[in-house]
């Protein structure tokens, strides 16, 4: 199993002159110390108009600021959008973060979740999809020692030779951003590692593997010519700390994430507030307590607690055969230095006895081949049992702000 660091460069309000700055050089600080500490990946959004959701939409800046004071942690974009980047400017920002790094750049690909960030660049829900796939197509053939050109209906690219190249070749890791089982499935299909952005439980992680691998190896369908990448990765809620009573007081407003998440991405009435007029960290608090059921159910499924808490948690997700775990530390107000001391808890007690599981590649070996025939799952009957939100903002709500 494998252990990953995630970034969405959340502020709450309120804001105060110089808390951007302490964001990312804090984010940088933390990232250096989990390079030292051995975690293998850290991945880094791109979310544009997000106000204290996230302020990260330039990733490509922030890991090639990380390049520089790191060696051998991989750097991830998770993920760039295609829907709203042009393919070629996609091509030269993984080219040059892979030269940059080394050949540690891993490329995670999405669509956006929400009109707040599609509509500015002329995009939308309803179409959002058919421009992420052409993207892909169009985007490949760019990592090629030759020209490329695409003509369809979104992008029109006349014949050009995109430089720099990648390092990797013949080209880094791919991944895409995946949020309920269809989107596992849609992922596996396609030969991407999938990025689980959703929190779930061990057991359901289990249905989600299944989904993956049956729909890649049975059911493989590339939208271009790319070397696949059999990964499952999931996003959890994380601190650790001595006690679970002291991890769960410093972890309080790690579910402001899934909060932040539904109310921008809310599906229906997707009118939203005008700029700077909600203060999203008060209505989280106030969510939090008319809900606090559902505050702890979210916060009880997180890798939250003690270092044997989580050792514990981190077995079930073993047997799932996860093939790795993105630790969301930076969430709400949690400070840099419990973020800090949290990684270097668990990267010095926990990590290493989860780290190079030589039966978990066996096993993925053994399921690539075929040896191992997987269980098929039942899309609705998966949703009926787990697909409800534990964070719940109603539409209507989120969109009164």
């Amino acid at each position: 199993m494998k252990f990953g660091i995630f970034y969405e460069l959340q502020l709450p309000r309120p804001w105060v002159a110089g808390d951007e700055l302490a964001l990312y050089q804090n984010a940088l600080t933390q990232m250096e110390l989990a390079d030292k500490l051995g975690y293998d990946h850290a991945w880094v959004v791109e979310h544009h108009f997000l106000e204290e959701y996230s302020h990260s939409p330039s990733p490509e800046s922030f890991l090639a600021a990380a390049s520089q004071r790191t060696k051998n942690i991989r750097l991830g974009h998770g993920i760039l959008q295609l829907t709203t980047n042009h393919p070629a400017r996609v091509a030269e920002r993984v080219a040059v973060l892979d030269l940059l790094s080394n050949g540690r750049c891993e490329f995670g690909m999405g669509e956006s979740a929400s009109i707040t960030e599609l509509t500015p660049f002329g995009r939308d829900m309803e179409t959002k999809k058919e421009v992420f796939e052409e993207a892909v197509a169009a985007i490949f053939p760019m990592f090629r020692d030759a020209g490329s050109e695409h003509h369809g209906k979104y992008f029109d690219i006349p014949l050009r030779n995109v430089v720099p190249k990648p390092v990797q070749k013949p080209h880094p890791p791919l991944w895409m951003a995946c949020s309920q089982l269809p989107t596992i499935e849609r992922a596996g299909r396609h030969g991407f590692g999938a990025l689980g952005f959703q929190f779930v439980s061990a057991d359901a992680a289990h249905a989600w593997v299944h989904a993956y691998y049956n729909a890649m190896t049975k059911r493989l369908h590339k939208l271009a010519d790319y070397q696949i990448n059999p990964n499952m990765a999931l996003v959890s809620f994380f601190m650790c700390a001595k006690t679970d009573e002291e991890a769960r007081a410093r972890a309080d407003g790690a579910t402001f994430f899934q909060f932040a998440l539904r109310f921008y991405g809310a599906s229906q009435n997707r009118q939203r507030p005008a700029p700077y007029t909600v203060n999203m960290w008060d209505e989280y608090n106030k969510w939090k307590r008319d809900n606090p059921e559902a505050q702890e159910a979210a916060l009880r499924g997180g890798l939250i607690g003690s270092p044997e808490t989580i050792r514990k948690k981190l077995r079930r997700f073993q047997s799932s055969h996860i093939d790795q775990v993105i630790l969301l530390n930076q969430a709400g107000k949690n400070s840099h230095e419990h973020i800090c001391e949290s990684l270097e808890l668990f990267g010095r007690e926990v990590m290493p006895e989860f780290q190079n599981d030589p039966a978990q590649e066996a096993w993925k070996k053994s399921v690539m081949s075929g040896a191992i025939q997987l269980e098929e799952i039942d899309t609705q009957a998966f949703t009926d049992r787990y697909g409800k939100l534990a964070i719940n903002v109603p539409p209507a709500k989120a969109a009164a702000g």
